[in-house]
C-alpha cells in the first residue's frame, strides 16, 4: 500500500448519475488541494474556516474554466471520518462531471485513494476499531433490513464492546493466578480452583455463542444459499417465479423441462434467499437430464437452506423417498405444493419427516405469510435481535474460534489444577480476541479485510 501520509482523493459516491455526487479527499494537505480547485464564493480559503462548515463555490480547471458548482465541507483533524483533515466536494451527480473534478484534484496533488483507504486510515488513526471499519463494508452490502441492522449494531461497536468485556474477564483471571504464582510469599489469596473453573467455563460459553452468531450474521447480511428440490414436476419452477415475482423459470407440464440450475436473490419477509431452481431429482436415463440432476445434488451439498416441493394431489412415489432420505440432517422448509387441489400425499408421515413445514399453492400471487415465517424459522431470524452482536465474515470467525479454542484449553487445565497451563492458554485466548479487534493484527490481514472495499470508502 501507498504512504499513509499522502493526500488521497476518490469519488466516494457510486457510479452513474444521481442529484449529488462527492469527491473525498483526506490527508495532512486536504485543504491546500481543494483550495487549488474550489473557490468560495464567500471569498474565504477552507484553511480558514472551522470544522463542520460548508461553503458554496466554484471548481475550475488550471485554465479558469467552469467545471462545476459545488459545495465543499471541511472536517478538521482529529474530527473527521479519517481522523484527517477531510474536505469533501459535492458537486451535481453525473459520472463525466465527478470524473472531471477528480482530475483536477489529483492533478494539484492528491493521489488516488487505494479500495477501502479512508476506512483503513479511520481505524489506523485510532477512529474506529477493526470490527467498526468491517461493519462499514457489511452495511453498504447488506442483503436485509435485519442485515442492515445487525451491521450498524456492529458499526456502533457492539462487536468491539463484547470483545473488551471477554477480554477483561481473562485479564482478571490472569492477574489473580499471576500475582499467586509469582509472589507466594505475599499475602495473596489462594486462586479459588471451582471459582476459576466457573469463570473459565463462563467465558467459553460466551465464547460459543459468539461463535455460533457466524452463520447467522453471514446469512441475514449477504442472503442465505437456498436450493429448491423436488421430484420433476411438483412445481419447484412456479415456486422460483412465485417467490421472485417474475417469470423466470420455464413452466410446462412435461417432467425434466428444467435442466439448468436457475437463481435469483429474492426477499422473503426479512430474508433474502440466494435462490436456486434445479432439476426435478429422479432417476433418469436422459444424459442431459442427469447432468442436471448431478448439478442438483451437488447445490443441495452446500445449501443453508432447503425448500423441498411435495406435490399435494399425488401419493408419495420413489423418486420422492429417495429424496427424504437425502435430507435427513439438513436444515429443511417442506413446502407442500397444490393445496388447492384434492389431497392424496401422506400428510402425515412428511409432516413427521419435516416438521418445519408449509402448505401452498404456487399459483397465488404472492408468496403467503406462513412461508415466510417458516423459513424466518429455519434460518432463525424469527427471533433474531439486531442489538446482540454477530460475527460478520471469515475473519471474524476463525480468530473467534481460536480464543474459544484456548479458553477451552484453559478450562480443561483448571480441571487438572495447572495454573501455570491455564495462564498460557489464557494468553492464547487473550492474543485472539486482540486480533478480532484490530488491537494486535498484521499489515497482511489489514490487507486482507480493505481489499474488499470499494474505492472512496
Amino acid at each position: 500500500m501507498s504512504d499513509i501520509f499522502d493526500t488521497v482523493a476518490a469519488i466516494a459516491t457510486p457510479a452513474g448519475s444521481g442529484g449529488i455526487g462527492i469527491i473525498r479527499i483526506s490527508g495532512e494537505d486536504a485543504f491546500s488541494v481543494a483550495e487549488k480547485v474550489f473557490t468560495a464564493r464567500s471569498g474565504e480559503k477552507l484553511s480558514d474556516i472551522n470544522g463542520y462548515t460548508a461553503r458554496l463555490g466554484d471548481v475550475k480547471n488550471a485554465a479558469g474554466e467552469l467545471i462545476d458548482e459545488a459545495v465543499a465541507l471541511v472536517f478538521r483533524a482529529p474530527r473527521s471520518y479519517t481522523g484527517e483533515n477531510v474536505v469533501e466536494l459535492m458537486c451535481h451527480g453525473g459520472e463525466v462531471v465527478c470524473e472531471l473534478v477528480l482530475r483536477q484534484v489529483l492533478k494539484n496533488g492528491a493521489r488516488l485513494a487505494a479500495a477501502g483507504e479512508f476506512t483503513r486510515r479511520a481505524f489506523l488513526n485510532g477512529r474506529i476499531s477493526l470490527t467498526e471499519a468491517e461493519s462499514v463494508s457489511e452495511i453498504i452490502n447488506a442483503a436485509s433490513k435485519q442485515g442492515e441492522m445487525a451491521a450498524a449494531a456492529l458499526s456502533h461497536g457492539a462487536l468491539y464492546k463484547k470483545t473488551e468485556e471477554l477480554k477483561e474477564k481473562i485479564i482478571d483471571m490472569q492477574a489473580h493466578i499471576s500475582a499467586y504464582i509469582d509472589f507466594p510469599e505475599e499475602d495473596v489469596d489462594e486462586v479459588d480452583m471451582s471459582g476459576l473453573r466457573r469463570d473459565l467455563a463462563a467465558v467459553c460459553k460466551e465464547l460459543k455463542t459468539l461463535a455460533d452468531s457466524y452463520e447467522t450474521g453471514v446469512n441475514i447480511m449477504r442472503g442465505v444459499p437456498t436450493v429448491i428440490v423436488g421430484s420433476p414436476n411438483v412445481g419447484k419452477s412456479t415456486l422460483l417465479n412465485l417467490l421472485s415475482g417474475t417469470e423466470k423459470a420455464l413452466v410446462t407440464p412435461v417432467a425434466g423441462t428444467t435442466r439448468d440450475i436457475v437463481e435469483q436473490r429474492v426477499r422473503l419477509g426479512g430474508t433474502t434467499l440466494l435462490l436456486a431452481d434445479t432439476a426435478g431429482i429422479r432417476e433418469s436415463d436422459d444424459m442431459v437430464e442427469r447432468l442436471g440432476i448431478e448439478r442438483a445434488l451437488e447445490r443441495l451439498e452446500n445449501a443453508a437452506l432447503v425448500l423441498a416441493v411435495f406435490d399435494s394431489s399425488r401419493a408419495l412415489c420413489e423418486d420422492d423417498m429417495t429424496l427424504i432420505k437425502r435430507l435427513r440432517g439438513k436444515n429443511v422448509v417442506a413446502v407442500i405444493n397444490k393445496s388447492d387441489l384434492e389431497a392424496r400425499l401422506d400428510m402425515k408421515f412428511i409432516e413427521s419427516a419435516f416438521p418445519n413445514n408449509v402448505y401452498i399453492s404456487a399459483r397465488e400471487d404472492a408468496p403467503p405469510a406462513p412461508l415466510s415465517q417458516a423459513v424466518a424459522r429455519a434460518v432463525k431470524t424469527d427471533r433474531l435481535d439486531p442489538s446482540v452482536p454477530v460475527l460478520a465474515n471469515e475473519r471474524q470467525r476463525d480468530v473467534t474460534q481460536r480464543a474459544l479454542t484456548a479458553a477451552c484449553d484453559a478450562a480443561a487445565a483448571g480441571g487438572d489444577e495447572s495454573l501455570d497451563a491455564v495462564f498460557a492458554f489464557l494468553s492464547e485466548a487473550l492474543s485472539a480476541l486482540a486480533e478480532l479487534s484490530g488491537e494486535n493484527v498484521t499489515e497482511r490481514v489489514l490487507d486482507e479485510v480493505f481489499s474488499k472495499f470499494c474505492v472512496g470508502k
